[in-house]
């Protein structure tokens, strides 16, 4: 039997994730929650709830330490804790950065590093894509995040090499699949009749369905080195228009209105929508840092490096992936 530690396993991501490895034969499947994180995601059975506090030190070892028996470690560890969108900027670095640290280094002091420490990132940890010749990320590009969330990111993905960590990077494009919120808006907004996009040059868009993306995640642990950094994503990228196209045609509409808006006036929208969503105290999906993630022109992906090392396949194409999701948001009354 292999022990699995699933850190922040409470999230859309997380809840898939825990759904993989109860699928995987040899597997004791652990799930590391805050206290008031639900788990109405959770698969009914073959999960051990592991609670955190992760905003205090001694209250992390105390959970890594007292959950098994003494003397024994978590074989491999998915640490997929973080946040994507904040109040406050310097909260990135805060919950992206600070409490991995704390993490990293009470598995250290306490003898329990695993064989392998899986950690979940980002493509916004590498920056903008090449927007001229459109040519794919790859993992030997120079990062330049210009996001402070991109920047958190890459801040986490340096702590961990500069740690003895056994680790494997995810650097994942857009994660979509059931239980997603921010796509769900998306394919929400088309069953009104509008497609809202920002600027007027081409894009070039990638998605990776979040099963795919459990799945890969466990294939790494057991056939992939560590100390490597992986680029993860369906192999094609599409444009605005093909997105359009297949998501109108699952909700069986005829006429989706394309609405492109101008980048002035997506930053425009952007800053007040963070605004408001301080003044209520609850962050907003549109804000400045997510607007230079929203009018990069370029996110296709070069996954040929997982492919090579570990066998990573997207198995399931943006057109079956959109058709399950909206699915089960109709099943669960998301969507009409």
């Amino acid at each position: 039997m292999k022990r699995v530690l699933i850190v922040g396993a409470g999230g859309f991501l997380g809840s898939h994730l825990l759904e993989e490895a109860v699928s995987r034969p040899g597997l004791e499947v652990y799930a590391g929650v805050r206290e008031s994180t639900s788990t109405r995601w959770f698969p009914a059975e073959g999960v051990r709830k592991v609670v955190f506090d992760f905003e205090d030190p001694a209250e992390v070892e105390r959970a890594l330490t007292t959950t098994l028996p003494e003397g024994e470690k978590w074989d491999w560890i998915v640490y997929n804790l973080g946040a994507t969108k904040c109040l406050r900027y310097k909260e990135f670095d805060h919950i992206n950065h600070d409490l991995l640290r704390t993490f990293v280094e009470t598995l250290e002091r306490t003898g329990m590093m695993p064989e392998k420490f899986l950690y979940i990132s980002s493509l916004s940890a590498v920056g903008p894509g090449v927007a001229k010749s459109y040519q794919p990320f790859t993992e030997k590009m120079i990062p330049q995040p210009n996001t402070r969330y991109g920047a958190s990111k890459l801040k986490a993905e340096m702590l961990l090499q500069m740690h003895p960590v056994p680790y494997i990077i995810f650097r994942c494009t857009g994660i979509y699949g059931p239980r997603d919120r921010d796509y769900f808006l998306m394919f929400d907004a088309m069953r009104k009749g509008f497609d809202f996009s920002v600027g007027f040059r081409r894009q070039l868009l990638t998605f990776i369905y979040a099963p795919d993306l459990a799945k890969g995640v466990f294939d790494a642990l057991e056939k992939a080195p560590v100390k490597e950094i992986y680029n993860i994503s369906e192999p094609r990228a599409y444009t605005q228009a093909e997105f359009r196209r297949l998501v109108a045609a699952k909700l069986r509409k005829r006429v989706v209105v394309p609405v492109r808006v101008p980048l002035w006036g997506t930053k425009a929208v952007s800053w007040i929508c963070e605004k408001i969503g301080v003044a209520r105290g609850k962050p907003s999906t549109l804000n400045t840092d997510k607007y230079n993630i929203m009018k990069q022109r370029n996110w296709s992906v070069d996954t040929s490096k997982a492919r090579a090392e570990f066998g990573f396949e997207a198995p399931t194409p943006l057109e079956e992936g959109v058709s399950r999701s909206i699915d089960w948001y109709k099943k669960e009354g998301w969507m009409k």
